[in-house]
Formats: structure tokens, C-alpha cells, sequence
């Protein structure tokens, strides 16, 4: 993916819609590279065009924000604090098999940030990615298929467990 590519998503994730005007703007040697970059994210389905007046939009669909919750994670500038502070996340996933597609998204994701499937749907780390899974839940709008449990409390028979799968 190009850099131009990860900049459009990168401002369209801050933002509910951006003008396209906005979008494509800067030096001529940059303006085509940019053009070109957003029809290719709209060719993908990553990206939606939206007319209003005088002015064109884009903003991302459900698969961009997807994308850039993956872009987050693959991100070797994204600081987040690897040393355990005592607390476990649990996320339960339970996506039916006609959302097979953002089910198999939602696993990349989870293994990408530490998480480890314990229990087919439970899904477990010591690292503080909680915040990006809660964005996520609410982008794709998971209300009951996607819990987010935060705890200390495991009893210790999981704790050795844990401690053995993580290094802990």
C-alpha cells in the first residue's frame, strides 16, 4: 500500500467525511499520486463518494475503517505500553457464519495485536489494545457480538495458564 494510500485512510479515519478537494490538495507533483490513490480506494470499496451541492466527500465505508484499524496495527510508530500492568483483556467474539468475512477480519486483528484464542470465540491478552477494539466495535456496530472484559481477577489455575502462553 502506498504512502499516499495510508494518508487518505489515515484522514478519513479522523474525520466522518473530508472534502475531496482537501483530499487531493497539495504540490502538482503529489496532486495526481493522490488522485490516483483515492480511485483506487474506491475501486476497493475502502472508500465511498458523496455529492452534497457543490462539494464531493469521501469518507470510509465498514471495510476502510476495517483496513485502518489494521493500519494502526501494523504501524511501527503506534506506542503502546507492552509491559503488563496486571490487567487481562478478554474479548468474546460470536459472529454468525453470514458475517464470516468480518468474523476472519476480526481474528487477523485480535492475533495482530497479542491477543490468543483460548476458548473458540474467547479471545485473551496482558496488552492495552482494549481502546482500538472498542473503536472497533463501535465502527462495525457489534453491540452483542463482541464483549470487551478488562480484569485482574483470574483464578489461578488460568493464571498459570496464561503466565505460560505469554511469558508472564
Amino acid at each position: 500500500m502506498s504512502s499516499h494510500t495510508k494518508k487518505i485512510i489515515k484522514i478519513l479515519g479522523e474525520k466522518s467525511a473530508v472534502s475531496v478537494q482537501n483530499l487531493v490538495d497539495g504540490p502538482i507533483n503529489e496532486k495526481y499520486a493522490l488522485t490516483r490513490s483515492l480511485k483506487n480506494l474506491r475501486e476497493a470499496g475502502l472508500v465511498e463518494h458523496i455529492s452534497s451541492g457543490q462539494n464531493d466527500y469521501a469518507r470510509l465505508t465498514k471495510e476502510g475503517k476495517k483496513k485502518m484499524h489494521s493500519l494502526k496495527l501494523d504501524s511501527d510508530t503506534m506506542l503502546v505500553n507492552t509491559s503488563w500492568d496486571g490487567f487481562w483483556r478478554i474479548i468474546l467474539l460470536d459472529l454468525p457464519e453470514a458475517r464470516k468475512s468480518e468474523r476472519e477480519s476480526l481474528r487477523y486483528l485480535l492475533k495482530k495485536a497479542g491477543f490468543v484464542c483460548l476458548k473458540n470465540s474467547a479471545w485473551i491478552s496482558p496488552f492495552p489494545y482494549e481502546y482500538l477494539f472498542e473503536n472497533i466495535k463501535k465502527d462495525l456496530g457489534l453491540t452483542t457480538e463482541m464483549m470487551i472484559i478488562v480484569t485482574q481477577h483470574i483464578d489461578e489455575e488460568t493464571k498459570k495458564v496464561l503466565f505460560e502462553t505469554f511469558g508472564k
